[in-house]
């Protein structure tokens, strides 16, 4: 018998990056004081109309090290309807995670009351930020020694009461697979190790980023319990309209895309063979890191947002199971990328009262979620 999946509501979880903060290593490879912010407040408009800089709102150049900032956070994101936040979480070996300070805080801070989970961003830490990626500062390392070092520090969020579980287990998601030399052998030693500090295991989830990846793989084959989307990955190989951006020379232009297209594509998508948790983005720019090289989705608004987030609740309530209904949003606050949630000063709230409105109509486009009314989800949005 198939299960019931209106026994739950959709728990929308938001990624969240905690990288507005100075830290000793980006003191010493970009300057002092560097954050986040230093990226975003260079963003220079490429055409007519482009919306840059995107500035932030209410909440202002906020600095993580202060406690209140997480409050006030947590705070929004409940109000308008989000279940948590998905914690991207730099860890390199026993003495080296970057970043930290934000999960830190909030792990001490009760008040900090919203659920949460962790995201391993296993990336090489390289000069991303001003464009030298080839430039590694931090390595990573795979090692079966450096296994249950990894597996220790995570441990006290596990425990944590706040964090977020399927079937009782704690979750944890994998930024990018391709770096093991044998994922399912690393991902075999995780569960031992977790079930032996107390769990009954670890609920697994693949992060499919990067063009390329073979998507197709059931997650399980490689020792994970089940995988997220993770656009604009693997949106952009899709059969786009491309639109030309204006410049004043022959020179390396940024490539904008219809987000109109993508959110089509995403809300019509069929069912996979294995289990897949949706995700979405409020909008993307990249300029303020990239410059003119920048990957842009034109045509993003709080309507078409909503729209999206409707969408998928439709999809997620008729395909995945009433304990999986968990849907992701990229991202809370990666404001470099212009994928925010929380307010920015040309739009205020609007995003998040978006995502309230979706969520509150969700029993609706349950029941009216055919394939046509989906289709007819984003042909009715005005932008």
């Amino acid at each position: 018998m198939a299960p019931n999946r209106m026994e739950s509501e959709i728990k929308l979880v938001a990624f969240y990056l905690p990288q507005f903060h100075p830290i000793p290593e980006n003191d010493e490879f970009w300057g002092k004081g560097f954050t986040e912010w230093s990226n975003v407040t260079r963003g220079k408009p490429l055409y007519p109309g482009h919306l840059q800089p995107r500035l932030p709102g209410e909440l202002g150049f906020y600095d993580l090290r202060l406690p209140e900032v997480a409050d006030k956070q947590a705070e929004l994101a409940k109000e308008y309807g989000l279940h948590g936040f998905c914690y991207y979480y730099y860890w390199f070996a026993p003495e080296k995670t970057l970043l930290e300070l934000p999960l830190k805080q909030m792990l001490q801070n009760p008040q900090t009351d919203l659920p949460f989970c962790l995201c391993w961003a296993n990336e090489n830490w390289t000069r991303r930020w001003d464009g030298s990626e080839d430039e590694i500062l931090v390595k990573q390392n795979y090692t079966d020694d450096f296994a249950e070092s990894f597996i220790e520090s995570l441990l006290p969020y596990f425990r944590d009461d706040r964090y977020i579980r399927v079937d009782g287990k704690p979750v944890l998601l994998v930024y990018d697979t391709r770096q093991f030399a044998d994922i399912r052998k690393s991902t075999s030693i995780w569960r031992k190790l977790v079930r032996a500090a107390g769990f009954e295991d670890i609920f697994l989830i693949r992060c499919n980023t990067f063009v390329g990846q073979a998507y197709e793989i059931d997650p399980k084959v490689q020792g994970f319990d089940a995988c997220v989307e993770f656009p604009p990955h693997g949106t952009i190989t899709a059969q786009l309209p491309i639109i030309e951006s204006e410049r004043e020379s022959d020179e390396e232009s940024a490539t904008v895309f219809d987000q109109e297209t993508v959110v089509f594509n995403s809300i019509t998508r069929a069912p996979h063979s294995y289990e897949l948790f949706r995700t979405l983005f409020p909008s993307w720019d990249n300029t303020p890191r990239k410059q003119q090289s920048a990957t842009i989705f034109f045509g993003s608004t709080p309507a078409l947002y909503k729209q999206w987030l409707s969408g998928l609740i439709a999809w997620t309530k008729r395909h995945n199971p009433s304990d999986r209904q968990i849907i992701f949003v990229n991202a809370w606050n990666e404001w470099a990328e212009g994928a925010v949630l929380e307010p920015d000063k040309e739009h205020g709230r609007k995003y998040l009262e978006a995502t309230k409105e979706a969520l509150d109509s969700q029993s609706l486009y349950y029941e009216r979620g055919t394939a046509a009314h989906l289709a007819a989800l984003v042909n009715d949005c005005t932008l």
